[in-house]
């Protein structure tokens, strides 16, 4: 058990949230307002996506990270500051013929993936660690062993602590791989991404197999569940000794029909926690823990 786990909120994530809830913030200051607020309610770590403020998708633009961590760090310099790199990874492919690929897909180099995370050096950035059928339908997210190879080296390369975003047992082997090579610096930092269709499944479970597998190697875990299962895999997590993740990216509602906010969503993960006895730990202890600078 965890009983001083660190709190992640994922902000706003890329995907279609905002036409469901209007708390899903979309714009520079709107996403920098959102992370103030929440490292306030007690997030060490922002997770953070930008949004093209006109059609609300999310972008992979340079600019518009740069201003949410400029509105940041002139309010806060205590937030941990992770930004995804894992934008740039969507192939479509054809129904009959599977190529060229199909309209919507954006599918870049790794060096063009982490181009904001060579510009403005976050704490931290992520590297998703295998491909998966996202869905139902013909979209792929792609991340092949090489391009993990590759991450592993630009990131480490950049001063950047990379956050391994696990989206399966597979993903996780070759991770694992990895860790045992010394492409990491320690301590290794993992995210379980449970829930994601289709990937892992949100359960009890599957977060066990995960915190089972890396017993003994030098890391520290977060899980999260999207959509209803997000606040129970709070509980699970803390349970197996990991840390916690919430945010409107894996989750937009409080309870039923209730759209939740970034705040609401860290509040609850905070109840959850200190209701088993434990405490949360604040952007300082977050970041001796990872041995950021």
């Amino acid at each position: 058990m965890n009983l001083n786990p660190f709190i992640t909120c994922a902000v706003t994530g890329a995907g279609g949230g905002p036409k469901k809830n209007p708390n899903v913030p979309v714009t520079p200051e709107q996403i920098a307002n959102d992370v103030l607020a929440v490292a306030e309610a007690g997030a060490a770590v922002a997770h953070i996506h930008v949004r093209d403020p006109e059609t609300t998708e999310g972008s992979r633009d340079t600019a518009l990270y740069a201003e949410v961590i400029e509105r940041v760090r002139d309010r806060n310099t205590d937030i941990i500051i992770n930004t995804t790199a894992g934008m740039g990874g969507d192939l479509i492919f054809g129904a009959e013929a599977p190529l060229p690929p199909q309209p919507g897909s954006d599918l870049v180099s790794q060096k063009e993936r982490l181009a904001h995370v060579e510009a403005l050096r976050p704490d931290i950035c992520t590297l998703d660690c295998g491909s998966y059928n996202v869905g139902e339908g013909n979209l792929v997210y792609i991340s092949t062993s090489d391009q993990i190879r590759e991450g592993a080296t630009l990131i480490r390369g950049l001063g950047v602590k990379p956050e391994l975003e696990i989206f399966d047992l597979g993903h996780l082997d070759f991770v694992c791989k990895l860790i045992r090579e010394g492409a990491f610096d320690g301590p290794v930092m993992l995210q379980f991404c449970l829930g994601v269709a289709f990937g892992a499944p949100a359960t009890p479970a599957a977060m066990k197999i995960m915190a089972d597998t890396v017993q003994g190697l030098d890391v520290v875990w977060s899980a999260f569940g999207v959509a209803h299962m997000q606040l129970p895999m709070v509980a699970q997590s803390v349970l197996l000794g990991g840390n916690v993740r919430v945010g409107l990216e894996d989750n937009i509602w409080l309870a039923r029909g209730v759209p939740a906010t970034n705040v609401d969503l860290v509040n609850r993960a905070r109840t959850i926690i200190e209701a088993m006895g434990g405490t949360v730990m604040d952007a300082a202890g977050t970041r001796e823990k990872l041995r950021l600078a």
